[in-house]
């Protein structure tokens, strides 16, 4: 979308504002971000939405059903790739497979998967990092759910699950309707409304950081604390973004400033796992529904994984830029 960048160029230029100047720059990088993640967005949640219609929870659960082991650790993190955008929604969906009789193990793998990996973050960071970074990222994604989901499996921990739950077997809440292609369009189009409101704020906060960083950050200072001379930079950007709060289309502005002005690779993408797994809201919401030492392995193992896939990234970086 290097027209739309172009155009929006010309059209400060016309009132007046020096692109090479901080504050014309800092406009004109919001302006462009905000279009192209919004646009993209909408289009990518209608298109996803319409392949999600397909996989309601109940369906999902009895796919996971089927298989078992590992193999159902992998389903279940590859069902996470067209569930909800953030970890806040992916919670409630956690519970119903969980109170519906599926492993521990496999709704975590689904937990862990479906705000860190998603088809929408993978265009999206196609478009920015290139094809062999985002299909590098969904993989390693997917492993983290895949390996996390078969330890928690083999830590036997399901006396961690809440007793509402435990004791509440059943189906997961929605069920799997005959839907015609008009309904599907329809809810496409009202899950593109729905999560437009929702992420919105989080876009906007998340290209006016990167904004910043893209042109009132020295260089320098990036690649001090996030770059090469910084061998803890991974860890420090991991534990950064555990606190915040956003999903992967917040970040990925973010992403994209730091990126230009020198952080290291696998160092970028480990925030960004940490932001969109390990959020305070949604862990809020998991403290309610598992116990601490369940949550407290859970943050572990994801913490540790985003870690290793930040050093793993940093280490074959020059194989994919």
């Amino acid at each position: 979308m290097k027209w739309l960048n172009a155009v929006i160029g010309k059209l400060l230029l016309m009132v007046g504002l020096d692109l090479e100047s901080r504050i014309g720059g800092s406009i004109q990088f919001f302006l462009y971000d905000t279009m192209k993640i919004t646009g993209l967005l909408c289009v990518l949640i209608f298109l996803i939405s319409y392949i999600q219609s397909f996989f309601p929870p109940e369906r999902s659960r009895k796919i996971m059903g089927r298989f078992h082991g590992i193999g159902a650790n992998a389903v279940g993190a590859l069902l996470g790739t067209v569930t909800p955008f953030c970890s806040c929604s992916s919670i409630p969906i956690f519970m119903g497979f969980t109170s519906a009789g599926l492993p521990l193990g496999v709704t975590f793998s689904f937990l862990i998967s479906s705000p860190m990996v998603d088809l929408g973050s993978l265009v999206l960071l196609i478009s920015i990092f290139g094809v062999k970074i985002a299909v590098a990222y969904v993989v390693l994604g997917l492993v983290i759910a895949v390996i996390g989901g078969t330890l928690i499996e083999h830590l036997h921990m399901e006396d961690q699950i809440a007793d509402f739950i435990r004791h509440n077997p059943g189906k997961v809440d929605i069920e799997s309707p005959h839907l015609t292609v008009k309904d599907r369009l329809l809810y496409s189009k009202d899950q593109v409304v729905f999560t437009f409101k929702k992420v919105f704020l989080y876009i906007l906060i998340g290209v006016a950081i990167g904004a910043v960083i893209h042109n009132w950050i020295p260089e320098g200072w990036v690649e001090t604390v996030l770059g090469d001379n910084n061998p803890f930079g991974v860890i420090l950007a991991t534990l950064v973004g555990i606190p915040m709060y956003a999903d992967i289309f917040g970040t990925i502005p973010i992403a994209e400033a730091l990126f230009t002005k020198g952080a290291l690779l696998g160092t970028i993408l480990s925030f960004m796992m940490a932001v969109t797994t390990l959020s305070l809201p949604s862990l809020t919401m998991l403290k309610n529904v598992i116990q601490p030492k369940l949550l407290g392995t859970f943050i572990a193992i994801c913490t540790v994984g985003i870690i290793l896939v930040g050093y793993v990234f940093n280490a074959i970086a020059h194989l994919l830029v």
